[in-house]
């Protein structure tokens, strides 16, 4: 600790013990020792938390933010409190820094109720002197820094046990539903392959077609799955790069629209609507597809047939508004906090197919944009999803 500042925080109420405790610290040229005191519990713990500028008794009025005490003198009987419960307060309050308890009462038992509280050090006042004032003061440094090491370490490694358990709890997650999702398709795709090996010459063209079109159903379920897996784990690493380039929004949401009102199998209606400049926007294609592939899916999936879906698209003040609002089974209100948790489905899907994917890989993609979504629904009314996302990238400053 040479050559360094050793800034002490002194809390005492008798004016008289403060003087000749001022007294006693050595001045010397390997260190500078800075006191400043204060006479209440409450004064010192806002010292301390910097929580507002404080006039000091130490001729220096100074901001508290700008001062970082290395150890705090606190005497146990003060206006405010008294005895062990002045260490207590003031360690409940402020947990980082060394404190030595100053006493009056040469009392060994209150001594080591006092270091089993927390104390670096117990001091009777008249017996103090400067080589054990010093001595104390250093140590407690030397043991706070310690301690405080040791405490972010631990902090580190609950920080690492809580991620490994998320961790293992996602791999688990991920193993039910793959095997459960991939099942379905699997089954379908084995049971319609035997039927058109044992049966082919007795099948008529249209049940042949029939077949056909639920292996070819089944394969695209599970390539969406494994592209949903494939994205989220390169979002995982940052592989997944926002992309702006020029773009019509009105275009790309009117194609899209067509595109889902031809596949849907499903009488309904999807209407799209849109106000304002929408064709100078410059924004990530395909990151836009993956949020409005996943919506506009779930929009259909759980709404009723022949119901209708509005997809709506306002540009103002360069900013792109996208609502998908549907008619459907909506979204029980004690799910919608946990909707972006991945591989998570709401309690009221039944035997609808889901992964529990779609909507955190939209949720990643909106925050690439450095946009925002939010999700209003209500069960058995529907849901309305809005999503705004800046038109243009914001500018790159230049270092």
């Amino acid at each position: 600790m040479k050559n360094r500042k050793i800034d002490i925080l002194l809390v005492e109420d008798s004016s008289s013990d403060a003087r000749l405790l001022r007294q006693i610290f050595p001045h010397n040229g390997h260190e500078e020792w800075q006191i400043a005191h204060v006479e209440r519990l409450n004064e010192a713990i806002v010292a301390c938390k910097s929580e507002l500028s404080l006039s000091l008794k130490d001729s220096t009025s100074q901001t508290i933010h700008q001062r970082r005490f290395d150890v705090v003198l606190l005497d146990l009987s003060l206006p405010d409190s008294t005895g062990l419960d002045t260490l207590k307060e003031f360690q409940k309050a402020v947990t980082d820094i060394p404190v030595v308890a100053l006493s009056e009462l040469d009392d060994e038992e209150l001594a080591f109720q006092a270091l089993a509280q927390g104390a670096q050090d117990y001091i009777v006042k008249d017996q103090i002197t400067t080589q054990m004032l010093v001595r104390a003061i250093r140590y407690a440094i030397q043991r706070g820094q310690i301690f405080n090491q040791l405490r972010a370490n631990e902090q580190r490694i609950r920080e690492a046990l809580a991620k490994e358990q998320e961790l293992n709890e996602l791999k688990s997650n991920f193993v039910a539903m793959v095997s459960h999702e991939f099942r379905a398709p699997m089954t379908i795709i084995r049971t319609s392959a035997q039927l058109l090996e044992n049966y082919n010459p007795q099948l008529t063209e249209e049940r042949r077609a029939k077949y056909f079109q639920r292996i070819q159903s089944s394969i695209n379920q599970m390539v969406q799955l494994l592209d949903e897996v494939l994205f989220l784990s390169k979002t995982e690493v940052d592989r997944v790069e926002y992309q702006p380039a020029p773009l019509d929004l009105k275009n790309f949401c009117q194609e899209l629209t067509e595109i889902f009102q031809l596949n849907t199998d499903a009488k309904r209606d999807i209407i799209f609507n849109h106000q304002g400049e929408c064709t100078l926007a410059q924004m990530d294609e395909n990151l836009l597809s993956c949020i409005f592939t996943n919506l506009l899916s779930n929009a259909i999936k759980y709404s009723f047939p022949e119901s209708k879906i509005w997809f709506d698209l306002v540009c103002q003040e360069d900013v792109a508004t996208f609502r998908v609002q549907d008619q459907g089974i909506g979204i029980p209100y004690r799910d919608q906090t946990r909707l972006f948790e991945t591989f998570y489905r709401a309690r009221n899907v039944g035997k609808i197919e889901g992964t529990g994917l779609g909507l955190v890989i939209v949720r990643k993609c909106v925050d690439l944009h450095g946009g925002e979504i939010r999700i209003i629904s209500k069960e058995g009314v529907g849901t309305t999803i809005t999503v705004r996302l800046p038109m243009h990238p914001p500018a790159k400053s230049e270092e």
